[in-house]
């Protein structure tokens, strides 16, 4: 199953169309921490993460675990943990996974930059969700019950194809 973001307001999967949101910068193929673009690429997808407090757990053939609030993910590129999910407080820098904004009650992990880890290389890429189509920090977002289908239809094979 192919997740397709062929420009930067649309992602289709088979049949369907979905709205979206990348990178405040657009997207790129040389991505460094904190430069705003969405890494041009395919990517296997990573584990959902679902916060059970706000969202229904969804349902899909992929890894799913609840967010708790000891749970981060590691931004600070000369840790040894960079770009993997932490336990927090920590004396790293991290991205909190319990936000207190909504766009992370419902992610999956796009798996950039998680297998051989570089330093710098960009960190923290998921499909989250968003209200409003805002640009992002990097991530790809869509509206909840959008990713709800994504997430339904996805399965350890399927890869996301960013242009």
């Amino acid at each position: 199953m192919l997740l397709e973001l062929k420009n930067k307001h649309t992602l289709t999967i088979d049949d369907f169309k979905f709205k979206c949101s990348v990178g405040k910068m657009g997207t790129r193929k040389s991505k460094c921490e904190g430069d705003l673009y969405t890494p041009k690429g395919k990517f296997t997808f990573g584990n959902v993460y679902y916060r059970s407090d706000r969202v229904k757990k969804p349902d899909t053939n992929l890894k799913i675990f609840k967010i708790s609030k000891n749970m981060g993910w590691c931004d600070d590129p000369e840790d040894k943990s960079y770009n993997k999910l932490i336990k927090i407080p920590a004396k790293k820098k991290f991205e909190k996974m319990f936000r207190i904004d909504c766009i992370y009650d419902l992610l999956v992990v796009i798996n950039y930059n998680t297998k051989s880890i570089k330093p710098f290389k960009g960190s923290a890429i998921f499909l989250h969700l968003t209200s409003n189509y805002k640009e992002t920090k990097g991530c790809v977002a869509v509206k909840k019950n959008d990713l709800y289908i994504i997430l339904k239809l996805l399965n350890k094979n399927s890869k996301i194809k960013i242009f």
